[in-house]
């Protein structure tokens, strides 16, 4: 248990530069506390005391402004920063070393029963206001951009954009995971530039026809 509270605290100094002090971590984190109160009502989840673990996620999220269902799985080393408005469904399965910013929905589709919120492998990243929605996996080492709204699986080693989320780099190799989740590819922007150059592209090829009708015409007229 205090192998797991350790690593809790040593995953916010390596993904958080604003971290300064332990005082300053255990006391002011609201990722933290919201995870370490999760730990506490899973436990009970798993017990059958239903009430109670939702007490207690409930007041976590009164005072976190995270929301983790008790049931939810959840690996070592989970880093939620800020963390307000995240939302964690309860058969949603999370791996280790996972990163999630504020915003984020980990959610279902409709009413179904049994498994229907996502499974997230190890070492994703799902970055600020994403939504990940239904029983599908996100792949290791995959990051899911900011707004992304994600609907299907995800591949491992994947960067997934846009809405609906599209799979925009897979390409074998492991995706650093950073904290830069604005530098991200736009694929909306990339297929406006292949028009740009298509366009550019029969530009040049209308301008070389003209002149070579220009040379036809001068021709027939000598």
């Amino acid at each position: 248990m205090f192998k797991n509270l350790k690593e809790d605290i040593e995953v916010i100094f390596e993904q958080d530069p604003a971290a300064r002090s332990y005082l300053e971590v255990i006391l002011t984190y609201s990722g933290l506390h919201s995870i370490w109160a999760h730990r506490i009502a899973h436990a009970l989840f798993k017990r059958k005391f239903f009430f109670l673990a939702r007490a207690i996620s409930q007041i976590s999220r009164f005072f976190t402004g995270i929301e983790i269902h008790p049931g939810a799985t959840i690996g070592r080393r989970l880093f939620i920063d800020h963390g307000m408005g995240v939302v964690i469904g309860e058969t949603c399965e999370i791996g280790d070393n996972v990163t999630i910013f504020q915003g984020v929905t980990l959610g279902g589709t409709g009413k179904e029963k049994g498994k229907r919120h996502p499974t997230i492998k190890d070492n994703a990243l799902i970055a600020t206001g994403a939504k990940v929605l239904g029983s599908i996996t996100i792949g290791e080492n995959s990051k899911i951009g900011a707004g992304s709204v994600v609907l299907h699986e995800v591949p491992p080693n994947s960067t997934v954009v846009g809405i609906p989320g599209r799979v925009k780099v897979q390409d074998g190799v492991k995706i650093k995971k950073d904290l830069n989740h604005s530098d991200l590819p736009d694929p909306i922007a990339d297929r406006f530039k292949d028009l740009e150059n298509e366009i550019a592209k029969l530009s040049f090829e209308l301008e070389e026809l003209r002149k070579e009708r220009s040379m036809v015409n001068g021709h027939s007229n000598l």
